[in-house]
């Protein structure tokens, strides 16, 4: 870690060095207040607006529960500030001066406002927010190095979270299906599974936030964090248009040119249909990516997909007062070979397609009182098959795996979704409340059909030791209806100290259940300057069931079948799928405590420390009785999580550097329901265990951030190191051996770079702009397997296979 530390510091060292800045001004900051006008004349503070900065550095934040936002460390200029709210925004120029604080007050309508202010500020300050929330900007979205252009892979750049070993991500020790995906307020997690069920073109996204423990009663359905995406909004005054990605890339294998690697060209407009009325943009994104294993065979080595993700929105202002929007988004995809890694060739794979869409409206309106009234109405359509690529027998073999896939499933799923809510402007009773009340209904369906076949696993003898049957195919049908309301009060005290209480109770009809979540949390500004807070909070939260836990013992049941040496069949164990003790709903109870310190006038450092106790997690295991035996699920499974967290932000002027070190445990139950009956299931299930979970990552250092590299370039180093996944050992016959998960993969070490240069076309003028960038990933190649042989029989036990090798990636967007 001393090294690592070194690097960084002589890093940060060269780029102070390399980069000076003139003159000697003292940078600036500005303290912003956002406001909407109610039909009283009364200003209305806006909490939680987008606030974009572009000028000399550009720099995004949004403002908290009283409507106020700081962005410090600015060098002295004009800055364009962009501010918006779901259906409002607003637009200033300002000029920042070397001096004392100024507050600005930001105006939000429907249409955008033009002014000029001059700012003097030097006294930055932390954000007043008793939540843990980690904002990726939009500057972060279209500069960082991101090999994949999804917004889900920039969510590692938030400390805590990790793209486990399944390539999913996880945050805050959770699983990826505990977690809560939103896109604009909307749950957009696949009823059957719930995991993420949607893909946006990146360009459309505005800002991505995990909250972690959000004290918000009007967050549910989780039971670790939540990932929150806003769109952007369209463009009331002219049009822009941008494309990218138009050049294909070869597929090399060994200095040969074996066809296309991949082509993702990506096209996305908006402006107004109705200047300052209405605004469309549109969106469209083609993917077609090979994505090697290094260690099979240069031509059978790919997994392909292919997908077209569209997104449409149309942002309209009805009058002064209410504004609403309209989206659409259409993402079908096919992933071939799914799954596929060193011990998995392909005809083993399946090939996972799915369809879906979703359509959302949204309307706003501002009572007269400067009360805010929020409706939407969302459907979303999800539908996944999981398809074999041989029908030869499927055997595990202790080297390889042979056959075609096991599985083969069929989805079609629906959800309906209907959220009401009122935030009130500030009201006085001993001291400031925002009051916040509303409700979200839900009625979700799912029509599938389940086909399991057999499965052998096979010595190193190359003879079977044990053979597992399945029933008939299964059809079933199962609904869900969900309701939830809330209320909840932030409560500022005093000027230094401020409470957000909430009670949320949520029912579900699978589990006929009322829950009650109470939540609260306090910030408290320990010095009169505000530079140091206190942040803490508790609450309970509530997990949403998904669909094929209703639906699990409709699934076919199976035959465990033992043989001799002699291939003779020794014995026949029968399993029933069944439910034990009824289901109920996950629920975890979480605590925080945090302080922030802005250190220096370019630093600030937080300490914080979280913990989670999940229960009631939906687990399966064998369990033999006096009445038979039985594949059981249960809601028996309990999890950990404890992370201490310390994080620095540092500003040079220009520059922009982040650091962490987080230090965690995620400890629980290894036989998760999903991974043996989701997407990519795996046929053997021994008895359950406790042990850290697949994607515990004890020790992590992240670092990156914003660099101006001379002419104006714009340099973003992202650079990640962390302990090893754990593994466990297995013999041939796919017993464990020895404790669960207590093996390790090797240190992942890797750093990243997104280099960007923009030009503007001097025959089209300064609207009309050419943006040229490099990516390259893993810069010291370093092996980072994603494969270990894991089993104790192979001469290959303890191996690591497939690290990715150095990538480069060119960029070439227009924009006019």
């Amino acid at each position: 870690m001393r090294r690592i530390l070194l690097i960084v510091f002589s890093a940060l060292a060269f780029v102070i060095h390399c980069f000076p800045q003139s003159g000697s001004a003292a940078p600036g900051a500005i303290r912003g207040e956002v406001v909407t006008r109610a039909q009283t004349g009364e200003p209305a503070v806006l909490p939680h607006a987008h606030i974009v900065l572009r000028g000399p550095v550009n720099k995004e934040a949004e403002s908290d529960g009283r409507g106020t936002f700081v962005i410090d460390g600015l060098p002295p200029g004009n800055y364009d500030i962009e501010a918006s709210a779901p259906g409002l925004n607003a637009a200033l120029t300002v000029e920042v001066k070397p001096g004392t604080l100024s507050v600005v007050p930001i105006e939000l309508t429907m249409a955008a406002v033009t002014n000029t202010v001059t700012v003097t500020a030097s006294d930055p300050s932390p954000v007043e927010e008793s939540a843990q929330k980690n904002t990726i900007s939009q500057s972060t979205v279209e500069k960082a190095p991101n090999q994949e252009e999804k917004v889900e892979s920039l969510l590692p750049l938030v400390p805590g979270v990790v793209r486990g070993p399944d390539g999913r991500i996880n945050m805050k020790g959770a699983q990826a299906t505990q977690a809560g995906w939103l896109v604009n307020s909307t749950n957009v997690t696949d009823p059957a599974t719930g995991g993420q069920a949607i893909n946006l073109p990146i360009d459309v996204v505005s800002s991505v936030q995990v909250i972690s423990n959000p004290y918000d009663p009007e967050y549910g359905k989780f039971t670790g964090a939540v990932s929150s995406v806003e769109t952007r909004p369209g463009n009331l005054d002219k049009f822009h248009f941008s494309v990218q990605n138009i050049v294909p890339r070869a597929r090399d294998r060994g200095g040969h040119i074996m066809g296309i690697g991949a082509f993702t060209p990506r096209v996305t407009f908006t402006g107004p249909l109705l200047k300052d009325r209405l605004a469309f943009t549109q969106s469209f994104e083609y993917r077609f990516v090979r994505t090697p294993v290094e260690s099979l065979p240069p031509l059978q080595r790919d997994t392909k997909l292919e997908s077209f993700d569209s997104f449409t929105q149309l942002d309209l202002k009805i009058n002064e007062k209410q504004t609403a929007t309209l989206s659409a988004a259409v993402f079908p995809q096919k992933l071939d070979y799914f799954g596929l890694n060193t011990f998995v060739p392909q005809p083993s794979t399946p090939d996972l397609h799915q369809r879906g869409y979703q359509i959302s409206g949204q309307h706003r309106y501002v009572s007269g009182s400067g009360g805010l009234f929020t409706s939407q109405l969302a459907y979303e359509h999800f539908d996944a098959d999981l398809l074999g690529n041989s029908q030869d027998p499927y055997r595990l073999l202790v080297e390889t795996t042979e056959g075609g896939f096991f599985n083969r499933q069929n989805r079609n799923t629906d959800r309906v979704q209907w959220q009401e809510m009122y935030q009130s402007s500030a009201k006085h009773f001993h001291g400031s409340h925002q009051l916040k009340a509303g409700f979200d209904l839900s009625h979700s369906s799912y029509d599938g059909r389940e086909q399991f076949l057999p499965v052998d696993i096979v010595g190193v003898a190359g003879s079977t030791l044990q053979r597992i049957e399945f029933g008939a195919p299964a059809n079933f049908s199962v609904r869900q209806t969900e309701f939830a309301w809330f209320v909840g009060d932030q409560w500022t005290v005093w000027p230094r100290l401020t409470f957000d209480l909430g009670l949320r109770f949520d029912k579900d009809s699978v589990t006929d259940a009322t829950h009650a979540a109470p939540r609260a949390a306090l910030t408290l500004a320990l010095t009169n300057d505000r530079r140091t807070l206190l942040k803490a909070g508790a609450g309970l939260f509530y997990d949403r069931v998904p669909l094929n836990v209703p639906a699990f013992p409709s699934f076919p049941d199976r035959t465990i079948l033992a043989f001799d040496p002699a291939g003779e069949a020794v014995s026949s164990t029968p399993y029933s799928n069944v439910i034990t003790g009824g289901i109920r709903n996950p629920r975890s109870g979480a605590w925080n405590v945090e302080i922030d310190r802005q250190v220096m006038e370019r630093l600030l450092v937080r300490v914080a420390y979280q913990q989670r106790n999940t229960v009631h997690d939906l687990v399966v295991a064998p369990v033999t009785t006096p009445n038979g035996n039985f594949l059981s699920l249960a809601n028996n499974g309990r999890d950990f999580y404890r992370e201490f967290q310390i994080t620095g932000r540092y500003q040079i002027h220009r520059h922009t550097l982040n650091a962490s070190y987080v230090r965690s445990k995620a400890t629980g139950d290894l036989n998760d329901f999903n991974q043996f009956f989701g997407n990519d299931p795996q046929p053997v299930i021994q008895a359950d265990a406790r042990g850290p979970l697949p994607f515990d990552a004890p020790n992590r250092f992240l670092a990156w951030g914003e660099f101006i590299a001379p002419w104006k370039m714009t340099v973003m180093p992202v650079f990640d190191l962390h302990t090893g996944f754990p593994y466990s050992v297995v013999n041939q016959q796919r017993e464990f051996v020895g404790p669960r998960d207590e093996e390790r993969f090797r240190r992942f070490e890797s750093l990243d770079i997104q280099v960007f240069k923009e030009f503007a076309l001097p025959f089209r003028g300064k609207e009309h702009k050419v943006k040229l960038g490099l990516g390259v990933f893993n810069v010291f190649n370093y092996f980072n397997p994603r494969d270990v042989q894991n089993d104790l029989d192979s001469p290959r036990f303890g191996q690591f296979f497939n690290g990715p090798n150095r990538t480069f990636r060119g960029k070439l967007v227009f924009g006019f």
